[in-house]
């Protein structure tokens, strides 16, 4: 399929990031991601939507946590010392998601990729750009576009800090 867009974000042998959220493994493009770095406390954003767990201090620059739980619908997650801040990148915009464990890395193979099914929700489309079948599971392939809030809601006004 010309548009399929899981075509766009994996190709064979790419490589992807396994985060665990709950009980389920999510993956992300290896090239968007930053750095990987234990859970600190974070400060809270005032009004900022609840899927923004507030901002740390990451070595000088304000780094918004975004809980990925929740930020795809699922129950929100509860940091704690073995909680896992995954640090992506995408264009000129970083952000910080709070994951449960980051769980490995894989190189896609042949055979490996299919289709989101239709679900009945766009935010499933929007969310999963495809699935991964690796033995008898099943990762999602996450947009790290649709992941990123928009800039303002999570806009921190350093001269106002």
């Amino acid at each position: 399929m010309a548009n399929d867009p899981s075509t766009a974000l994996v190709r064979e042998n790419n490589q992807l990031l396994c985060v665990r959220v709950g009980e389920q493994e999510f993956a992300l493009d290896i090239r968007a991601i930053r750095e990987i770095r234990g859970w600190i406390s974070s400060t809270p954003l005032p009004h900022a939507p609840t899927y923004v767990k507030g901002m740390i201090n990451l070595r000088g620059s304000v780094l918004a946590i975004i809980d990925l739980a929740e930020r795809l619908g699922l129950p929100g997650t509860t940091a704690n010392a073995t909680s896992v801040v995954v640090v992506i990148e995408s264009g000129n915009r970083v952000i910080g998601l709070l994951v449960d464990a980051v769980s490995d890395i894989i190189t896609v193979k042949d055979g490996m990729r299919q289709v989101t099914p239709e679900s009945g929700s766009s935010a499933s489309q929007k969310y999963v750009e495809g699935l991964l079948m690796r033995d008898e599971q099943i990762i999602s392939m996450l947009s790290i576009e649709a992941i990123m809030p928009k800039e303002a809601a999570i806009e921190v006004d350093l001269d106002a800090v």
